[in-house]
C-alpha cells in the first residue's frame, strides 16, 4: 500500500523552513569559540621522546661520546650507562644527569646533548584526523600555526568541511576545543584565519553532508 506524503504540503512554510534550519543546524556540527590567533609560549622548551636521537659530547673524552636514538621505552644507553630516561627531559636536563652518571668514573665531566632527530614525547605531538589528504601526527615546533599544518599534511580532501575544523586542545583540559575556518584559510586566502598551534592539539576535520 503506497503512503501519502500530501500532508507536507499542507504544512504552513514557516514550519517547513523551522524545519529545514534545524537540519542544516545539526549537519554543520557542534559551534565553538575561535582558536586564538596566538596560542605559543615565549618560553617554551623542547622535551625528547621516544624516536629522538641525541648526539652526546663529553668534552675530553671523545671515546664516551656518541650519537644514540631514544628507544621506545624513552630511555637512552651510552659508555659507562646502560640505562637513562631522557624522554619527557629537555637535552640540558639529559646532560646533567649523564654528568651525575659519569662522575662515578670520570672526574668533573662536561656534557653536552644536541637533538639531531625531532620526534618529540606523544603528549605533544600534533594530530590530524578526517578529511586531511594525508592525515598523520607532526612534532610540534614553536610558532607552529595551522597553514603549516595543514601544508605538511597536503591540504584538504574533496569531501572536507574545512570551515567547521576543530582544534581539540589538550592542554587546556579534555573537552577544550576551538573552531578554526581552513577553507578559507586554504582555498580563498584567508590570512586571518591562520592560527598558532600549541603542543598536543589535534585537528579535526569533518566530512561535509553537501
Amino acid at each position: 500500500m503506497k503512503r501519502s506524503f500530501g500532508w507536507i504540503g499542507r504544512l504552513p512554510s514557516v514550519v517547513i523552513l523551522a524545519g529545514l534550519a534545524s537540519l542544516l543546524v545539526a549537519c554543520a556540527g557542534p559551534q565553538y569559540p575561535a582558536a586564538p590567533a596566538s596560542a605559543a609560549k615565549d618560553d617554551y622548551n623542547y622535551v625528547v621522546g621516544a624516536g629522538d636521537n641525541l648526539n652526546v659530547i663529553v668534552w675530553r673524552n671523545p671515546e664516551l661520546s656518541m650519537s644514540v636514538p631514544v628507544r621506545p621505552d624513552g630511555k637512552i644507553s651510552t659508555p659507562l650507562i646502560d640505562d637513562l630516561v631522557a624522554q619527557g627531559k629537555n637535552s640540558v636536563e639529559i646532560a646533567r644527569d649523564i654528568e651525575k652518571q659519569l662522575s662515578k668514573y670520570v672526574r668533573d665531566p662536561v656534557v653536552t646533548v644536541i637533538v639531531t632527530n625531532f620526534v618529540g614525547p606523544y603528549s605533544e605531538q600534533i594530530r590530524v584526523v578526517g578529511e586531511a589528504a594525508r592525515p598523520l601526527f607532526l612534532p610540534y615546533k614553536q610558532k607552529m600555526t595551522v597553514l603549516d599544518v595543514m601544508i605538511a599534511v597536503g591540504g584538504l580532501t574533496d569531501f572536507a568541511d574545512g570551515n567547521h575544523a576543530s582544534i581539540l586542545r589538550t592542554s587546556e583540559g579534555p573537552n577544550k576545543q576551538y573552531s578554526v575556518r581552513l577553507k578559507d584559510l586554504l582555498r580563498r586566502g584567508d590570512i586571518s584565519a591562520n592560527v598558532e598551534m600549541r603542543p598536543g592539539d589535534i585537528l579535526v576535520i569533518p566530512q561535509s553532508f553537501f
